[in-house]
């Protein structure tokens, strides 16, 4: 992916609130030219991780190095070359998209004829550019997402970070706001992505499970699903959630969880251990349900390593 030089490494890095450690000991490297996804619950170390990795917070430990610049003993060396859209819009309400974005280029030294030049550009990228006059307050929440990530964009950094930037938008906004996320991974940006939503962690290179501000695995999406042990099979009837405790009682299943109208099993071997569930399920008078292996999702590996966190990988160097 470029130059080996990480774009983004993380050496022991630890954020301590009084009593809380709000991230453990965290180490990580991003490469160039990569898309990394940070994911985990709320309270997991997230949104901290990524401000200690801008220099908007200290570290009580560790180091951090973005584009081989030391964030933890000089973070201003390196925010000329960063773009950070934080969870708190950092947009003016009562300013039009346009004023928002002449108004970040200012605070971030752009010549004047290189301002116009890119703000023009990054109004076309986003499709902002009829909107350019509308008050930001006016902006439903997925235009202002994309008129964050322009105002993130409007110095030309190399490396984005982006804090959950698709929480309370819509699914169409999502998606188009990823596909905004694809282009400038072309354009050779290094974007690390925190989110809570399992399904954008797919679109990711790699993806660092977070949980109590520990890193518990650490993988592309396809090496993360080889730490599910076994294999994962469906249940689809009219009534999963009374299966489940049922099921979870018996020694061939491993897990039992309900996603959605389906319930997920975990077991060993499925053509060893599909009879015997069968077996259960007929004794107990269930009416006839669909049982299937399946791949398993992100989510169904985020949730086995959270009840058990020696499954996990350490974190790739």
């Amino acid at each position: 992916m470029g130059d080996t030089l990480p774009a983004i490494e993380a050496r022991g890095l630890t954020k301590r609130f009084g009593d809380l450690t709000a991230v453990d000991a965290l180490s990580l490297s991003v490469s160039r030219g990569e898309i990394f996804g940070l994911v985990g619950p709320d309270g997991a170390g997230k949104t901290t991780t990524l401000r200690l990795l801008t220099g908007v917070m200290q570290a009580t430990a560790g180091s951090a190095l973005v584009l081989g610049r030391d964030v933890t003993r000089d973070p201003e060396s390196v925010r000329p070359r960063i773009g950070y859209v934080p969870q708190t819009s950092s947009l003016y309400a009562d300013l039009t998209v346009h004023e928002n974005l002449r108004f970040h280029a200012d605070l971030f030294g752009v010549p004047r004829a290189e301002r116009d030049r890119r703000m023009a550009e990054l109004l076309v990228f986003s499709r902002l550019e009829p909107f350019a006059r509308r008050l930001a307050r006016n902006l439903s929440g997925g235009m202002r997402q994309k008129l964050a990530l322009c105002a993130a964009l409007i110095h030309r950094p190399e490396v984005l970070f982006l804090d959950e930037p698709t929480i309370g938008v819509d699914p169409v906004s999502r998606r188009d706001f990823w596909l905004l996320i694809y282009q400038l991974l072309q354009q050779g940006l290094t974007l690390l992505v925190s989110t809570p939503y399992l399904d954008e962690a797919e679109r990711c290179h790699r993806v660092g499970m977070m949980d109590h501000g520990r890193l518990i695995a650490c993988e592309d999406p396809a090496g993360l699903r080889r730490l599910l042990p076994g294999t994962l099979l469906e249940l689809r009837g009219p009534a999963p959630e009374t299966a489940a405790p049922l099921l979870s009682r018996l020694s061939e299943v491993r897990e039992a969880q309900v996603f959605g109208d389906a319930l997920h099993l975990l077991v060993a071997d499925a053509e060893r251990d599909l009879p015997r569930i069968r077996e259960v399920l007929e004794a107990r008078g269930f009416p006839e349900v669909h049982l299937r292996p399946i791949l398993p999702s992100l989510e169904d590996v985020f949730v086995t390593l959270l009840r058990d966190p020696s499954r996990g990988t350490p974190p790739q160097q």
